[in-house]
């Protein structure tokens, strides 16, 4: 089986079965965003896969983090693309959460593919191409064997995306958006690629959108979804995935379904 039959493969079984759990920056309602302790926690609970987001450091480093700068997330302070590595690791990514995880920290993205057992999936969210420099450091991080057939790439920069595709043809890409588009499906196919996911606000969409996206074999991951209400409407509306900050609480509907 090759790469594309691969992909064409997972979203036949998703469709199959129930909805994939997708722990949105690992298990962010749980455990600080983005770190390791919240992507273990993501794994504990039987997430099928984990969204993250990256960001470029000053030496090129695929850094973990959502935001651009430390502020938010840390104990310290400064813009990821202005610092080394070295250096952003001592930022305490846990404290700030809850004081049992102090000393996590913003992780470098291939520690996330180390940590993860090879069945779950990462979904890998790019903020910024730091005029074209991320496209290359993401380049050369997914040729590494193993990651390109586990990953999808995802953007609200749909140009981004594209150009990443034309590099790779073999990655999957997602498209995020807010809106509530007329037409998801067909605006997919104005990519000039091969689309594997939409990835739209939870809110933003109906089952139109959804089976018209299974006719063209487009996988949906509506984000970011924790009640559940709206986990049930989804499930009504037959998504193929959910990006959740709780995906153990996911996985106990779907277990009682």
């Amino acid at each position: 089986m090759n790469k594309q039959q691969a992909g064409e493969a997972l979203k036949n079984n998703e469709r199959a079965k129930r909805p994939l759990i997708i722990g949105h920056r690992g298990a962010a309602g749980e455990a600080p965003e983005n770190t390791l302790a919240s992507f273990q926690l993501a794994a504990d609970q039987g997430c099928d896969m984990v969204e993250l987001d990256i960001h470029l450091s000053a030496d090129d480093k695929l850094v973990v983090c959502h935001d651009a700068t430390l502020d938010r997330t840390t104990t310290q302070t400064g813009l990821i693309r202005s610092m080394n590595y070295e250096a952003i690791r001592k930022a305490d990514a846990g404290s700030k959460f809850a004081e049992a995880f102090r000393g996590e920290r913003a992780p470098l993205l291939e520690e996330v593919y180390v940590l993860l057992p090879e069945h779950i999936q990462i979904n890998v969210e790019a903020k910024d191409s730091y005029n074209g420099a991320l496209d290359e450091a993401l380049d050369a991080f997914l040729q590494q064997p193993g990651r390109m057939e586990r990953t999808v790439v995802s953007s609200f920069d749909h140009k981004l995306l594209a150009r990443l595709k034309a590099r790779m043809p073999e990655l999957r890409i997602g498209l995020l958006y807010g809106a509530a588009l007329i037409a998801p499906a067909a605006y997919a196919g104005l990519m000039g690629c091969e689309v594997f996911s939409l990835h739209p606000h939870y809110s933003s969409i109906d089952a139109e959108d959804t089976a018209e996206a299974a006719k063209a074999n487009i996988a949906v991951y509506p984000y970011t979804v924790n009640e559940e209400q709206d986990f049930l409407a989804l499930l009504d509306k037959q998504v193929d995935g959910i990006i959740t900050d709780f995906p153990g609480r996911l996985k106990q509907l779907l277990d009682r379904s």
